[in-house]
């Protein structure tokens, strides 16, 4: 009776130590599949660019993971000051982009941008003083006129994710703008630093 008792404690003893030794393998193994899959699983990213809220035109960023190593999104930037800014006073900026992206994780490390850019800006119209007359010491304001112009750039950057899916963004790029007035505006600078949060 003992002889069969210490055997069944014997074997559930080894068979325990058994399930033990298997067990820190598959426990590592989800915990590791886990992290891979918290903050790289979605495909939709939304990023607020810190740069341009510091100089009153706020932009926000939505982006597209299109493959694990290239995504597609579109920024809208809005002027919130009517000073100058980039030569003129913006009224927004709206830029579609690509990327292509060369880390080792879905879209994350470094990356190239190609861009396009779409700007609205205001200029007092000066031309309206040449046919126009003012008694002196009459006070007047210039019109102001809305353009729009349209640019090619590109940019280099680099994206960083956390587990839980925020991201960090830095980026430097320029765009050539083709259709300025007056040549009031002749480029647009593509930089950035932005949050974010990917789902």
């Amino acid at each position: 009776m003992k002889k069969s008792l210490l055997m069944i404690v014997f074997l559930a003893s080894m068979s325990w130590c058994k399930a033990q030794s298997k067990n820190p393998d598959s426990i590592s193994k989800a915990i590791e599949s886990r992290s891979k899959a918290i903050g790289h699983g979605g495909n939709n990213e939304i990023k607020i660019n810190l740069f341009y809220a510091v100089l009153a035109i706020p932009e926000i960023t939505y982006e597209r993971i299109i493959e694990d190593n290239m995504g597609a999104g579109i920024s809208v930037a809005i002027g919130a000051t009517n000073e100058n800014v980039f030569g003129s006073r913006i009224n927004y900026i709206i830029t579609p982009h690509y990327r292509l992206y060369f880390g080792n994780k879905k879209a994350n490390g470094f990356f190239i941008e190609g861009n396009a850019g779409v700007i609205s800006y205001k200029e007092y119209d000066y031309a309206s003083l040449a046919y126009t007359s003012y008694p002196a010491g009459y006070n007047y304001t210039l019109p102001e006129i809305n353009y729009t112009s349209f640019g090619l750039g590109a940019a280099a950057g680099a994206k960083f994710l956390t587990r839980n899916g925020f991201l960090g963004e830095a980026y430097l790029g320029l765009g050539r703008v083709f259709s300025s007035k007056n040549n009031a505006i002749e480029a647009y600078p593509r930089f950035g630093l932005t949050i974010g949060k990917r789902f």
